[in-house]
């Protein structure tokens, strides 16, 4: 079993569906906003998480991450309210942009990092589809206000790279990351 340094109810929807076998500990850290390079403060970011819940519990291996959405070399992270919900649709809307998603292993007084890209290309938006869509309230908590797995998937024109990142969780990045690690996500004696 893990440690998953995380609030997301994604992040742990996706790693249940993989069978993982996990708690979650929120950390209480104070994230990178902006001076660095997205792609490593999303690196940054899950560092950090999984640092503060491995200095709590040190016998257990950690999972931090963070996801950023970025645009033209900006990052757009969870909506303060819905009237910035709407100005990020508004910038995302009809354009293609980027998800990031730092990961991170602290297990064994160790720390492995990597980051999973994915390219999200978003149909054109009206000014009232935008104020709908965020009228459902889907858009909060979400980087870049948006939940590809839910009502604004119908205007997710094409993607490549992996969906569960957008999600939140790049599960292929993370099993991979975990097996450099030496980290089993699910216990071998019981079923998945």
């Amino acid at each position: 079993m893990f440690i998953l340094a995380s609030a997301s109810p994604r992040r742990r929807a996706l790693l249940r569906q993989i069978g993982a076998r996990f708690v979650s500990i929120t950390p209480a850290v104070d994230e990178v906003k902006d001076g660095e390079h997205p792609r490593d403060a999303v690196i940054h970011n899950a560092l950090i998480k999984a640092r503060k819940v491995a200095e709590e519990y040190p016998e257990h291996a950690v999972l931090g991450a963070d996801t950023s959405v970025v645009l033209s070399g900006q990052a757009f992270g969870k909506p303060k309210d819905a009237a910035e919900a709407r100005s990020m649709l508004a910038l995302l809307e009809g354009r293609q942009h980027t998800v990031l998603t730092g990961i991170a292993w602290v297990t064994g007084g160790r720390e492995y990092t990597d980051a999973a890209e994915t390219i999200v290309r978003f149909a054109p938006m009206t000014a009232a589809e935008i104020a709908a869509y965020v009228a459902t309230g889907e858009p909060m908590g979400k980087a870049g206000a948006y939940a590809i797995q839910g009502r604004a998937a119908i205007y997710i024109e094409e993607m490549h790279g992996s969906f569960s990142n957008v999600v939140g969780l790049p599960l292929h990045a993370v099993a991979a990351l975990a097996r450099t690690a030496g980290v089993t996500m699910e216990d071998a004696d019981e079923p998945a």
